[in-house]
């Protein structure tokens, strides 16, 4: 189901962009561009064409459709990286730190001698 609205996202997405770059800047119309006529008549932003409405309602879609990818991505997964780190020990517990030997006093290193000045 997920696949299904993800795929349909995409599509929207596109689709959306398409619709925005169909329409013109300020006072200018996709009629006007072909030779049609403009609807600069109709005061300084003009009547809401087709065009507009599309991109509103792809937008409305768009919006719909990332809320709902967003609720599904944060139910899917648990709030915190923390939970499903693995916890590590910093020393195994079940063996005691035992001190090495000492050698035999006879074989005892001999610590070099100081530096005469």
């Amino acid at each position: 189901m997920m696949a299904v609205i993800q795929i349909i996202h995409v599509l929207t997405s596109i689709l959306l962009i398409v619709a925005v770059m169909l329409q013109g800047g300020e006072n200018v119309d996709i009629a006007a561009a072909f030779g049609g006529v403009s609807q600069a008549a109709f005061g300084p932003r003009g009547s809401v064409t087709l065009l507009a409405k599309i991109t509103w309602g792809l937008a409305a879609v768009f919006i719909v459709l990332s809320v709902t990818l967003a609720i599904h991505a944060s139910r899917a997964t648990s709030g915190s990286v923390l939970e499903q780190a693995p916890i590590k020990s910093a020393a195994p517990a079940s063996t005691p730190a035992r001190p090495m030997p000492l050698p035999p006093a006879g074989q005892m290193p001999m610590a070099p001698a100081p530096a005469k000045k």
